[in-house]
């Protein structure tokens, strides 16, 4: 019998969590294992319960999203991240990769899709809404970084294929089906670009090119 995902649920507004909780518990593998009404109380409970994902929002009292995702990933690296909040405003988007979300999707995105990015993350993925990749590719300047050309192409051509279609949200498993080669050949790729660009997994590859506009969300 496979294991439930196991969850941490932060949100100041016991309503909007309630909801959440209810749209997670009826996807049948997923467990919200406590809940929490501002940032500081979600990392006492990261701590304390060690879940599989903490789904947090935004703006919250005591501590922000983007510190409690600083210090839930600088403390426990094994704990995915996953943001669920109303708030698409590009300096949020940039501000939480950077500290180390895993995911993020908007309070307006159906259950299905909410639920479908809690296992995205929990699987070591990415999850971006494709309003939030949206908003990345815009945010990116025709001035690219110095160096930026000669980084990209050290990428192989495969390995820029796979990053497009990871920067969709698509599975390992879906890429290679795509590519005709295996989930195991896609994941070689991937190790590779992220020892290329400095990074450590899919989102932060995947915000990196957006940012330098090397691929483009369709």
């Amino acid at each position: 019998m496979t294991e439930n995902i196991r969850v941490l649920l932060a949100d100041d507004h016991a309503v909007v969590r309630k909801g959440i909780r209810e749209f997670l518990e009826e996807a049948g593998d997923v467990e919200v294992v406590a809940e929490a009404d501002d940032g500081a109380q979600a990392l006492r409970l990261v701590e304390e319960h060690r879940p599989d994902v903490a789904v947090l929002d935004i703006r919250m009292p005591e501590v922000t999203g983007v510190e409690a995702t600083h210090q839930i990933k600088k403390r426990f690296p094994q704990v995915r991240v996953l943001i669920l909040t109303a708030y698409d405003d590009d300096p949020y988007v940039f501000a939480l990769l950077q500290a180390g979300a895993d995911g993020y999707v908007l309070k307006t995105s159906s259950s299905d899709e909410l639920v479908r990015a809690v296992r995205t993350v929990y699987r070591g993925e990415s999850a971006l809404s494709p309003q939030i990749a949206s908003k990345v590719v815009r945010q990116a300047t025709s001035g690219h970084p110095e160096g930026a050309a000669g980084q990209i192409e050290n990428l192989t051509e495969r390995e820029l294929d796979v990053l497009r279609l990871a920067a969709r949200g698509m599975t390992n498993r879906a890429i290679g089906q795509k590519l005709d080669i295996s989930h195991r050949t896609v994941q070689g790729h991937l190790q590779s670009v992220y020892g290329k660009l400095g990074v450590n997994n899919r989102t932060e590859a995947v915000t990196e090119a957006l940012r330098l506009g090397w691929i483009v969300i369709e």
